[in-house]
């Protein structure tokens, strides 16, 4: 069970799509049609074998729609992480007060949506593949277009009110215990986490950033001046979230 796609939500897609390219060394991205039954289009890009999603909406009464308007622009919007059963998953949801909101289940992917007012922050998916190194949601060559300045995805922050609370559903949502030893209530996942902080930036409950590990700390550093991207150190401020670059799965 592991982090392999964070989704955002932008109000326009072109320039968010040009910012991420060059800050991550990406020249093509997957187009997913199948989202146009949602009101959304999207560009899906492959960081190493983790994917960062782009969702913008194109009709009005979208979740996403309802999610800028809530957070005051662009941000965060699903956090996906891949399991082995999706069944077995299903069974233990079903035992719990933790809501599916939509599912699919095909002969080589499956998932499921929780509901986020049982699981808040972020639209929480568990994901399966067949064969289980595939991520069909990004097409069947993801593997040709990696972005040249980034490893992948290997970490999520969500923000709230209540850090501790808002912990403890996603614990139950993914059956896995939170980190006794944490500085921040922390859920592990297979070589990823889900960080749960308190939101001090007036834009409430929502994923607040994300960690993705560097191939090429210059050559980001150095896009992010060219796009006019806010930069703290090693975190690029895109999107409506916080892009930390780390070296070696480590936050400094």
């Amino acid at each position: 069970m592991r982090l392999r796609q964070i989704a955002l939500v932008a109000e326009e897609l072109a320039p968010v799509q040009s910012a991420l390219f060059d800050l991550l060394g990406v020249k093509e991205a997957h187009v997913d049609p199948r989202i146009a039954k949602f009101g959304l289009k999207n560009i899906v890009l492959t960081l190493g074998d983790t994917f960062l999603e782009v969702v913008c909406p194109t009709e009005d009464g979208t979740t996403a729609g309802r999610l800028l308007q809530r957070r005051g622009g662009d941000g965060g919007y699903m956090v996906i992480v891949q399991i082995d059963d999706l069944e077995a998953e299903k069974n233990r949801l079903s035992e719990t007060s933790i809501r599916i909101i939509w599912e699919i289940d095909t002969d080589n992917a499956g998932a499921l949506h929780l509901h986020p007012k049982d699981v808040p922050g972020a639209i929480a998916s568990l994901d399966q593949m067949t064969p289980p190194e595939a991520w069909h949601w990004a097409g069947s060559d993801w593997d040709q277009h990696a972005a040249k300045n980034v490893k992948g995805v290997y970490g999520a922050e969500i923000q709230s009110d209540d850090p501790a609370a808002t912990a403890a559903q996603w614990s139950l949502a993914y059956g896995r215990p939170l980190d006794p030893n944490a500085a921040v209530p922390t859920l592990p996942l297979d070589s990823s986490e889900v960080r749960f902080v308190l939101a001090e930036d007036g834009r409430g409950v929502g994923l607040s950033a994300i960690d993705i590990e560097v191939v090429d700390k210059d050559a980001i550093f150095s896009a992010a001046e060219r796009q006019g991207l806010v930069r703290k150190g090693d975190t690029v401020a895109v999107c409506g979230i916080a892009m930390n670059f780390v070296e070696n799965g480590c936050i400094p």
